[in-house]
């Protein structure tokens, strides 16, 4: 039976500050949908201390901050984006329209009809995220979003150079200057100076995550991605250097990233919090891994490799890293995450910048019903059917029947109409 040696803050704990965030966001949505722009430039003063002329960067404007972005900065940016543009691509090809004869005379299929408007959240804050307007962008541009607007904070009071190259160089229609819960409601509902949007999409803060979660239904959202989760899965052929590094990686996210490692190697889960004491003497982002760390770590001892299987399905989290002499059994097995890492090659921060899978991923046990944002999730599915006159007799005569036992005298005239009219 899995053991827990170390454990984060209780769902009750969790809850208690989800309360909070969840008051703090309804208050700013019902601001921005009454005030509009007043309010988003007030709550952008209040928060960011940023109050332009306007949020939306020109296009001469965008020219001249990538201008300032050194040549290496925008290779490496340009090499990311190929490796999440061929990626998505290859995703893109793989999901196909389909058209089938089901009986004679009735056809049925569907198409896959990209969003016609998608606004991409890029987290600044502590560190500016670069690398989620690949992934948002990027994506939604290869699924054949007509309309694409990004939006991110400024960083201390300055525009974030970088990642408004990696915006522009993604393909952004339209980039704003505009962060936090203000930003995701002014592009989700609109303002006077602002278009919404079908659909919102990106990581962020826990501000952001509610924001999206409270606007869902009044636009379309991606998922409920935040705060980072990692968990690492390691037996005795294991480094703990390399857990503790691994955890610790993600864990810089931010203060209420969970991390957590389950193993089936006692001296590994005996001596993993001696090691990252260690680490986090040299980490310069100590004070909040380890701030993450303390109050969201989690080590759990199991006996098998099946009791790892049944405890990381539980926990369902965003990132899974594999450190296992066979790590392909957990990709066999396995079934709630948001993305796995497999083997000591590879590592979490590969699949947040660079290698080509996305990085905006379920968080909060989601992985349990969703995957992460993929080229499909801009692409709606939609089925259409074309019937003979043939069929629809035959087809309409079954539909009264249904129609009528359910009670439906109108769904049932609708086929008897037919019927009649095609005998």
């Amino acid at each position: 039976m899995a053991a827990y040696l170390k454990k984060g803050k209780s769902e009750a704990e969790i809850q208690e500050a989800d309360s909070k965030v969840q008051e703090a966001v309804e208050n700013i949505i019902q601001d921005v949908e009454n005030r509009g722009d007043r309010a988003i430039i007030e709550l952008s003063d209040k928060f960011d201390k940023w109050t332009p002329d306007s949020f939306l960067l020109a296009e001469n404007e965008v020219e001249d901050i990538v201008s300032t972005v050194p040549d290496s900065v925008i290779e490496d940016i340009k090499f990311a984006q190929s490796q999440i543009r061929n990626f998505a691509e290859h995703q893109r090809e793989a999901i196909q329209d389909m058209e089938v004869e089901t009986r004679p005379g009735v056809i049925l299929g569907h198409k896959n009809i990209p969003v016609n408007s998608v606004g991409c959240y890029i987290p600044g804050g502590r560190y500016p995220m670069v690398a989620s307007s690949h992934m948002s962008i990027v994506t939604a541009k290869v699924a054949g979003v007509k309309r694409v607007i990004a939006c991110t904070p400024p960083s201390q009071g300055e525009i974030p150079a970088a990642t408004v190259a990696a915006m522009h160089l993604a393909g952004a229609d339209e980039i704003y200057i505009l962060g936090g819960v203000q930003a995701m409601t002014a592009i989700g509902i609109g303002t006077e100076s602002i278009a919404p949007v079908d659909m919102i999409v990106g990581p962020g803060n826990p501000f952001v995550a509610e924001a999206k979660r409270q606007l869902f239904g009044r636009v379309g959202i991606d998922l409920l991605a935040g705060p980072t989760e990692t968990l690492v899965i390691a037996d005795d052929t294991a480094d703990i250097q390399m857990v503790a590094t691994d955890i610790l990686g993600q864990a810089e996210h931010g203060p209420t990233s969970p991390g957590a490692l389950i193993t089936t190697s006692r001296e590994l889960a005996e001596t993993l919090e001696e090691e990252i004491s260690r680490q986090l003497e040299s980490l310069s982002t100590a004070e909040v891994a380890g701030a993450a760390w303390q109050d969201n770590g989690s080590i759990i001892l199991v006996n098998n490799l099946e009791e790892a299987v049944t405890e990381a399905d539980k926990l369902a989290y965003e990132h899974v890293e594999v450190l296992t002499k066979n790590p392909d059994y957990f990709l066999d097995n396995l079934t709630n995450y948001g993305a796995l890492f497999l083997g000591p090659e590879t590592n979490v921060a590969y699949g947040d910048k660079v290698i080509g899978t996305n990085h905006t991923l379920p968080t909060k046990k989601a992985a349990r019903y969703t995957g992460g944002l993929w080229v499909g999730k801009f692409l709606k599915n939609c089925t259409y059917q074309k019937v003979t006159e043939a069929a629809s007799v035959e087809i309409g005569q079954y539909a009264e029947r249904l129609c009528e036992l359910e009670g439906f005298a109108g769904h049932k005239e609708q086929a008897s109409l037919r019927v009649r009219r095609y005998s």
